[in-house]
C-alpha cells in the first residue's frame, strides 16, 4: 500500500520533448465497513488508513468518541482495501438506525446523503475563547507547504493540518481527496489524544459546506484555507461560531466570519 509511485512521461518544452519520470499519487477504492456492513466506499490514497477510519467515523457522526471503536483492521482486497471497524454495542445500535451507504469519487463530499435535511444538518457550536493574531496566520501557512511531503513529490494531493502557536504543525495528512485528508487528520489527532482546542485547522483546498461541518465536529475554532469558501460554507461557519479565514496568501488573507477572535 504505497502512497505514490513513479511513472514514465514525456515533457514537452519550447526546446522539444524530454523523457523522464514523475511521481504520481496512488488512489484506490477504500470501503469503510462498520460491524460487517459497508457504510462508505471512497476513492482515497492508501496511506494513514487507520486515521481515515477513525476520523471518518467521527466527522460523519457514526461514533461520538474513538473509544467506541473496539476493533480496526486494514484488509487488502482484490479491488481495493477494506477498513473493518467494530463498534461498541451502543454505537452499533445507533448506527443501525441511520444506516446508509455512500459511494463516491475522489471529490465526493455529500454523496449518498439520503435526505435534504441530512445534507443541511446544523453544525455543532465550536468552543469559544481562543484568539489569534495575523502573524500566527502567516506563520502557520508558511509552515504548511514544507510539511507536505507527498504534495511536494506529486503536486496532486490535498493536505489538512493542525497548527498551534506553541508547537507549530502538530499533525498533517494528505490525500487525493480533500475530505479524506481532513478525516485522516481528525483521526490522527483523536488516536493521539490531541484535543483540537487552541490552534488552527489548515486546508490546501477550497472550503465547501461539508469541510466546515467536519471542522466543527473536531471543535476547530479557526479554519484557514488557501482557496475561497462557498456562500453556504460561510453561513455554516457563522452558525457554528467558527472563524473562517480563506484566500490565505503570503501577504494577505480574508476573514469571513467571527473576526472577534483576532487579537488587536
Amino acid at each position: 500500500m504505497t502512497a505514490s509511485r513513479p511513472y514514465g512521461r514525456t515533457r514537452w518544452t519550447t526546446s522539444g520533448p524530454e523523457t523522464g519520470r514523475r511521481e504520481l499519487p496512488e488512489e484506490t477504492a477504500v470501503a469503510l465497513v462498520h460491524d460487517a456492513t459497508t457504510t462508505a466506499v471512497m476513492m482515497a490514497t492508501p496511506a494513514d488508513l487507520e486515521d481515515f477510519a477513525v476520523g471518518f467515523s467521527l466527522t460523519e457522526r457514526l461514533i461520538a468518541a474513538p473509544d467506541e471503536i473496539t476493533g480496526l483492521e486494514v484488509v487488502p482486497a482484490a479491488d481495493g482495501i477494506e477498513l473493518r471497524i467494530w463498534l461498541r454495542q451502543s454505537a452499533a445500535t445507533a448506527l443501525a438506525s441511520r444506516r446508509r451507504t455512500l459511494a463516491g469519487p475522489t471529490g465526493c463530499g455529500l454523496c449518498g446523503i439520503d435526505s435534504l435535511a441530512e445534507a443541511a444538518r446544523p453544525p455543532p457550536r465550536v468552543p469559544q475563547g481562543f484568539s489569534v493574531s495575523p502573524a500566527a496566520i502567516h506563520a502557520a501557512m508558511a509552515a504548511l507547504s514544507p510539511a507536505q511531503h507527498l504534495g511536494a513529490a506529486t503536486r496532486a494531493v490535498h493536505a489538512a493540518a493542525w497548527w498551534t502557536p506553541a508547537d507549530g504543525i502538530v499533525a498533517l495528512r494528505e490525500d487525493v481527496g480533500r475530505h479524506n485528508a481532513l478525516d485522516k487528520l481528525v483521526g490522527a489527532l483523536a488516536r493521539s489524544s490531541v484535543r483540537a482546542g487552541d490552534g488552527l485547522l489548515l486546508l490546501t483546498s477550497r472550503v465547501s459546506v461539508e469541510m466546515v461541518q467536519k471542522a466543527a465536529m473536531m471543535n476547530a475554532q479557526v479554519l484557514v484555507a488557501v482557496s475561497a469558501p462557498t456562500a453556504l460554507a460561510v453561513r455554516t461557519a457563522q452558525a457554528a461560531g467558527m472563524t473562517l479565514v480563506a484566500v490565505a496568501r503570503d501577504d494577505a488573507f480574508e476573514v469571513f466570519t467571527h473576526p472577534q477572535r483576532f487579537a488587536r
